[in-house]
Order: structure tokens, then C-alpha cells, then sequence
């Protein structure tokens, strides 16, 4: 009792700092969201200058030694309350946070945030105009300061470490390597074995498809599977993200392309995976720093759950198909649901990472992790990367692209982050979303039926209360172990895709 009446108006004065803070970063996120959705391209400069300061502004209130003192001083309550209190969590969580903050001086964070949009605003000419050398030295600059950054944490085994840590904290780049070497040699037989036989007919996907009507259904469809647009929206951007502002905005963007049917209603799938877990986040974390994912590989493992084992499944589809049939008669009304289902999972060597399939996606995040390990150790320099970049999908995936457009500026990661620890977390939410949907149908048959009758209830409140309720409130590995009971394994993945794939193309 003693230790609480002492230590409890610290932890408001806690809470009420990282209030604060939070919404200088919320003001932040909304720049970005605009800047990646309505924002003319007059304004950039400006935009890079407003992000940069807000960024400068919440790092160096964060790492004042005030908060340090006050994560000091509130050690005995931490130590005295269970480890998975929502208290002692927060406490837990802010000391490593700040830990890793008050490495980083705030002028450079002002500094790499301000080159993020020019390096952006860069990358959005030069894709459409094939035109890599227009970003190669911001990109070499990325590298520089991704360099920089890392050196702010000697100490490392690889120096990529620290930059994986930021997206997907504990895990390091040996055991990526290994278990990414483990999860390829899996996969290329599958693959050799799936492409060595006729490929199925898509290309009735590729019609014309009218804009209007793919954002209409595609936003009915994510409201049924229960995002709620009290609390978010959706818009259109050069590529699908998901952004919050708070528990109550939470919003997702698409990119529509009218001749390819799939784009806008997979990525909007995908997207509202991301957005289902942050509004499901417990609304008591609301401004901490509780109230986000608990990293890049389990946040994707959501929106790569809802887009694959959801979406993709031919029980979703034996519910909705007629619903996109009767949107596009014209397009879809002679092409029957097997015919429907084979076309979305077609299985090919395809040169797109956010068109891949399930079968081949992960050599291409495995591709771009390589390539970024290589940069970052100084094997490879940026002037090379295209090349580099062509040479790995001529020997991995036996195409290669006719334009960096296709190739090297595909992704938008490299241009307004950093290089290093982007790209693991979507093999690693690949991995984990198997070994999540397989604990939830040992817990909850009912799943697979329900999915047939057009809702997933059982499922989104599964996933709420396993996962989505605690925010970050574990690190990736206890959520895993506390949800199935095993560590991350690349079987259930691997289960899924032999039983899935198996049955398509008669493996």
C-alpha cells in the first residue's frame, strides 16, 4: 500500500507526459497520412520541414531525464505488481522505449525525418518515369544515415540489429538468416513443382473494371467483416497503408487499377487486417505507448491473415462471389466460383512483392532482406543495387524485370524509411498468421462454417481477445507462446501451403 501511495501520482505524471507526446506524433501521422494521400507536390518541402520539427519536438520530450527519473522512481511499483499488469506493462514497455530513445539525439532524428520526404517525394516521380539514378543519392543517404543510426547502439552482432529491433523487437538478423534459409528450402520445391505445371486462366481479372464500383464493394465487404468506419476511412494513395491517429481513427488507403480486379480488393483486405488490430487495442491504453502493435511481424501476420486465409479461401468466396458477380455482370457473369477461387491463388513467377502469391511472396521479402544486409555491411553499393536486384530474381524466382519501375522501385520502404529491418516483418507475419489461424480453429471449429455464412465473428473476437486487446503489451515471442503454446515455427506455414496448394495443383 505504502508503495502504491507513493508511486501513484508518478505514474499519472507518466501517463499524462506520454499523452502528450502521443499527440505530437499523432499530428505527425496525420502530415504523413495527407502528404501519401491529398497533398499537392507543391507542398512537400514545407511538409518535410512541419514533420521534421514534430519529430524533433516529441523525441526530445521523450527522452528528457525527467521521464527517465520517473521510470526510476516507479521500478518498486513495477517490481511489486504481476509482469502482464497493465501497469507494470506500461512501465516495462516505456523504460525500453526510452532506452533506445535517449541513444538517438533528437537533430538527427529532425534531420533523417526530413530526408524520409524528400526521399519519398523523390521516389513518387522517378517509379513512374523508370528512373532510378533521379533517387540514387537519396537512397545512398538512407544508407549513410541507416549506418548512423545503428552506430548509436554499439555493441551488435550485425549491424543491422538495431534497425530490425525498431520493427520486430529481439529478433536479429542470424536468426532470420537461418530460419528464412530454413523456410526457402521448403519452399522452392514447391514452387519448381507448382510452375512446372499449365497455369491457370486469370485473365478475366485483368477487364475492365470500373473504379466506383470496386471501392463500393470492397468497403461493404471490409464493414461486414467488421471494421468500423465510426472509427476510420479509407482513400486512395500510391501504396496501401494503414495509419492511426488514436483507438477511434484508424485509417487504411488502397490503389485501384481499373484493368486488374485484384489489386484494390486484396490490398483493402490487407489493409483492414492492420486497421482491425488497432481498433481492437483496449481503450484504457488510449495515448500510451501500449496502444500500438507489438511489431511488424505480428501486425502483418493480421493483415496477411485476413488477405490470405480469410480472403483467398474458397469458403469466403462460396458467401460473397455472387455479390461480386451481380457488381460486374458483364465482366464476371459467365466465370464460375472454382474457376473464380484458382484465379486469385495462381501460383507464378511474378516480378510484384504486393502481387506475389502465398506460394512464392516470401523469396521475394527473403530478396530484399538479403539485399539490405549486403548495403548496410558495404558488400554492395547503391549504384549496384540494380543490377544486384535483377541478378537475385533471375536466380531465385527465373524473371527478370524489364524496368527498375518493376524491379528496384517497386517498394516504397527503402525511400521514406531506412535500410535495414523493413522487409523481415512480412515473412515473419506470414509465418505467424498460419501458426495463429491454426490455434484458432483447434479452438473454434465453428470458424471455417462461419466464414462460408459471410461473417467472421468467432474469428475477429478470437483475435481481439488473444491478440488484439493487449496492444504491446508482449514482445512478439510471449505473444506467441501465450496464443499457441510454441514458439514461431515455420510448419503450420508450411501445412497451410502443402494442404492449400496441394488440393489446386494436385501436389
Amino acid at each position: 500500500m505504502q508503495t502504491t501511495e507513493k508511486t501513484e501520482p508518478k505514474l499519472s505524471e507518466l501517463k499524462t507526459r506520454l499523452s502528450e507526446i502521443n499527440d505530437i506524433e499523432a499530428a505527425a501521422s496525420l502530415l504523413y497520412w495527407d502528404q501519401a494521400t491529398y497533398m499537392p507536390p507543391g507542398g512537400a518541402a514545407a511538409r518535410g520541414r512541419q514533420l521534421a520539427t514534430l519529430q524533433q519536438i516529441s523525441h526530445s520530450k521523450f527522452t528528457e531525464p525527467s521521464i527517465g527519473q520517473l521510470l526510476e522512481d516507479l521500478r518498486p511499483l513495477e517490481e511489486s505488481l504481476p509482469y502482464d499488469s497493465d501497469e507494470a506493462s506500461l512501465i516495462r514497455i516505456t523504460r525500453i522505449k526510452y532506452e533506445t530513445a535517449v541513444r538517438v539525439p533528437a537533430e538527427f532524428m529532425a534531420k533523417f525525418s526530413m530526408h524520409r520526404t524528400q526521399s519519398y517525394e523523390a521516389w513518387a516521380m522517378a517509379r513512374p518515369r523508370n528512373d532510378f539514378a533521379l533517387v540514387q543519392p537519396h537512397l545512398e543517404k538512407t544508407l549513410d544515415l541507416s549506418r548512423e543510426l545503428a552506430n548509436f547502439f554499439p555493441g551488435y552482432e550485425h549491424i543491422a540489429d538495431p534497425l530490425i529491433d525498431f520493427a520486430d523487437y529481439g529478433m536479429k538478423a542470424s536468426f532470420l538468416r537461418s530460419l528464412f534459409a530454413e523456410l526457402r528450402l521448403e519452399l522452392v520445391p514447391i514452387v519448381e513443382a507448382i510452375t512446372s505445371q499449365k497455369p491457370f486462366d486469370d485473365s478475366f481479372l485483368s477487364q475492365f473494371y470500373p473504379e466506383a464500383q470496386q471501392l463500393e464493394f470492397s468497403l461493404k465487404l471490409i464493414e461486414q467483416l467488421g471494421y468500423d468506419f465510426h472509427r476510420g476511412r479509407q482513400d486512395k494513395t500510391h501504396h496501401p497503408f494503414m495509419t492511426n491517429f488514436s483507438i477511434g481513427d484508424v485509417r487504411i488507403t488502397t490503389r485501384v487499377y481499373e484493368n486488374d480486379l485484384s489489386q484494390a480488393l486484396f490490398s483493402t483486405i490487407h489493409e483492414m487486417g492492420h486497421a482491425l488490430y488497432e481498433q481492437g487495442i483496449n481503450q484504457n491504453y488510449e495515448g500510451t505507448l501500449l496502444a500500438a502493435g507489438t511489431s511488424s511481424g505480428v501486425h502483418e501476420s493480421q493483415s496477411r491473415l485476413w488477405e490470405n486465409m480469410v480472403g483467398r479461401s474458397i469458403g469466403f468466396w462460396k458467401f460473397f462471389y455472387s455479390q461480386l458477380q451481380s457488381t460486374f455482370p458483364k465482366q464476371l457473369g459467365d466465370v464460375s466460383l472454382d474457376t473464380f477461387y484458382r484465379a486469385i491463388n495462381k501460383v507464378g513467377r511474378s516480378l510484384i512483392r504486393t502481387d506475389a502469391d502465398e506460394v512464392t511472396y516470401n523469396l521475394h521479402v527473403m530478396i530484399r532482406f538479403d539485399l539490405e544486409l549486403q548495403m548496410l555491411e558495404g558488400s554492395l553499393d547503391v549504384k549496384d543495387l540494380p543490377e544486384a536486384w535483377n541478378e537475385r530474381y533471375r536466380s531465385d524466382l527465373g524473371i527478370v524485370p524489364e524496368s527498375d519501375t518493376d524491379g528496384v522501385l517497386q517498394d516504397v520502404h527503402w525511400y521514406t524509411g531506412q535500410i535495414g529491418g523493413m522487409f523481415q516483418g512480412y515473412t515473419l507475419g506470414n509465418l505467424m498468421s498460419a501458426q495463429f489461424f491454426e490455434a484458432a480453429l483447434q479452438s473454434h471449429s465453428e470458424i471455417l462454417t462461419e466464414i462460408e455464412q459471410g461473417h467472421c465473428i468467432t474469428l475477429h473476437n478470437w483475435l481481439k481477445d488473444k491478440i488484439y486487446q493487449h496492444g504491446c503489451k508482449y514482445t512478439a515471442t510471449e505473444l506467441i507462446r501465450g496464443v499457441t503454446g510454441a514458439n514461431l515455427r515455420i510448419e503450420p506455414f508450411i501445412r497451410y501451403i502443402r494442404q492449400k496448394y496441394g488440393q489446386l495443383y494436385t501436389l
